[in-house]
């Protein structure tokens, strides 16, 4: 048995272009334009089942792609930040630059009172393992940081890593594999 994942990361919006932590904005114009001609180009492959993490970002990137019938997936949903979500990295990284350092250094520090890094890595691979067991395609429309998860968990990276792993927007990461094994494939525009 054979399982593939297949990752795609949201289109663009006013948060991501203004290094905004995730505050639940919606994917801007030129991000569902992007979505939208991708799905018109047949570029989405088809699935056995379609996975949505659970921000309005990733459900409007689905719905512009055409994925239909999609299941959110709490698993899949973005790395809780705490008390900085909606503020740019720039404004936390003035008024909190030891907590930014730290943060940033280690994965299991959550100085804005989320999630770390290395609980959201092995909330995320609950999800990779459930994916594992499953014969065919997996379509997932996710978080770039998700996308980061699954590459570490997927080839056995130490969580340092996360940070050093680029999700351009409306990218594709491919996963294969069997028994919990994956082979990767990463970045390739969706379009």
């Amino acid at each position: 048995m054979t399982s593939r994942l297949i990752l795609i990361s949201a289109a663009t919006s006013e948060a991501l272009r203004e290094a905004r932590f995730d505050d639940g904005s919606p994917v801007d114009a030129p991000g569902l334009r992007a979505a939208r001609t991708a799905a018109g180009a047949g570029a989405v492959p088809a699935a056995g089942r379609v996975w949505i993490s659970p921000t309005a970002r990733c459900r409007q990137t689905a719905e512009a792609l055409g994925l239909q019938g999609g299941s959110e997936v709490d698993e899949l949903g973005s790395l809780d930040v705490g008390r900085w979500r909606g503020a740019t990295l720039a404004e936390v990284s003035t008024k909190e630059p030891e907590a930014v350092a730290r943060w940033l250094s280690d994965p299991e520090s959550a100085p804005h009172d989320g999630e770390s890094v290395r609980a959201f890595c092995d909330r995320v691979a609950e999800r990779l393992d459930a994916a594992a067991g499953f014969d065919g395609r997996t379509v997932a429309v996710v978080e770039p940081e998700v996308v980061r998860a699954v590459v570490v968990r997927a080839l056995g990276a130490p969580e340092q890593a996360f940070w050093r792993v680029d999700v351009q927007p409306l990218t594709v990461t491919e996963l294969s594999g069997r028994a919990g094994r994956w082979n990767l494939r990463a970045g390739r525009p969706l379009a």
